[in-house]
C-alpha cells in the first residue's frame, strides 16, 4: 500500500505571531486615524461654510434693519406735528387738513424679519454641534434678542397701531378717509397721499378726537421703543459679522 507523506509545516515562533499581531494593530489604528482625520477635515470645511453663510444672513439683516429704521425715522419726524395739529383741530373741528399726514404715517407698519436660513439649516440637520461653543452661543443670543423684538412687535406695537386705526374708523368720513388709506402705489418710504380732500372728521365729538390724539401719542412712544430695539439689534448684527470675520480669518 502506497503511503502519502504530508509536507512538513514549519511552526511560527512567538516573535512572528507578535509581529503579525502588531502589524494588524497598526493597520487598524492607522485606518482609524485616517478616518478621524478625514472626518475632522470635512467638519472643518462644513463649519467654515456655516460661518460664511451666517455672515451672509447677518449682512442681509443689517440691510433690512437699516430700511426699517429709516422708515420709522420718517414716521417719527412726520408724527411730531401732532401737537400743533391737535391745537388747530380742537379750536376748529373743520380745520383738520393737518391730520392727513398723521393718518398717512400711522396706518402702515414695516416690521423686521430675521434672515434665519442658516439657523434653520443648523437646527434641522443637527449641525449646531459643528460650531465652536463661542460661535453657537453668540448666534443663539442674537436669535433670542430677535425673539424679544418679535414679541414686542406682535403685542405692544400691534395693539398701539390697532387702537389708532380703530378710533380713526369711528372718527373719519368714509369718502375722505378712503384715499388716505390707499397704499397700492407704495414705493420706498412713500405710503400714499396725505392730502385731505374735504373735512376728514365725520364726528363732531371732541372727546373722540382727543382719544385719537392720545392714542397717537402712545403710538409714537411705541415706535420710539421699537427704534431703540432695532438699533440695538443692528449693532449686535454688525458686531457679530466683525467677530466671525476676525476669528475665522474671513476678511
Amino acid at each position: 500500500m502506497e503511503v502519502h507523506h504530508h509536507p512538513k509545516v514549519e511552526k511560527k515562533n512567538f516573535k512572528e505571531y507578535l509581529l503579525e499581531g502588531l502589524m494588524i494593530f497598526l493597520a487598524v489604528t492607522m485606518g482609524f486615524f485616517a478616518e478621524s482625520l478625514r472626518e475632522h477635515l470635512v467638519n472643518n470645511d462644513k463649519r467654515t461654510q456655516y460661518v460664511e453663510s451666517l455672515i451672509e444672513d447677518l449682512m442681509a439683516d443689517t440691510a433690512s434693519l437699516g430700511d426699517v429704521l429709516q422708515f420709522d425715522e420718517a414716521k417719527l419726524s412726520a408724527l411730531g406735528s401732532m401737537y400743533q395739529c391737535y391745537d388747530t383741530v380742537i379750536k376748529n373741528l373743520t380745520s383738520n387738513a393737518c391730520m392727513g399726514i398723521l393718518v398717512k404715517y400711522s396706518k402702515v407698519n414695516r416690521s423686521f424679519q430675521l434672515d434665519d436660513r442658516t439657523l434653520t439649516q443648523l437646527g434641522s440637520t443637527g449641525d449646531f454641534r459643528l460650531l465652536e461653543k463661542e460661535d453657537a452661543d453668540s448666534i443663539m443670543s442674537y436669535q433670542r434678542f430677535y425673539k424679544h423684538y418679535y414679541d414686542f412687535q406682535a403685542t405692544i406695537y400691534q395693539e398701539a397701531q390697532d387702537n389708532v386705526r380703530n378710533t380713526l374708523n369711528d372718527l373719519a368720513d368714509f369718502k375722505v378717509n378712503t384715499p388716505l388709506q390707499n397704499v397700492s402705489n407704495m414705493t420706498g418710504n412713500d405710503i400714499g397721499s396725505d392730502v385731505v380732500q374735504g373735512s376728514l372728521l365725520f364726528s363732531a365729538d371732541k372727546a373722540l378726537v382727543n382719544k385719537w390724539f392720545n392714542e397717537l401719542q402712545l403710538y409714537v412712544r411705541v415706535i420710539n421703543a421699537q427704534h431703540i430695539l432695532l438699533t440695538q439689534m443692528k449693532t449686535k448684527a454688525t458686531k457679530l459679522i466683525q467677530f466671525y470675520k476676525s476669528k475665522h480669518h474671513l476678511e
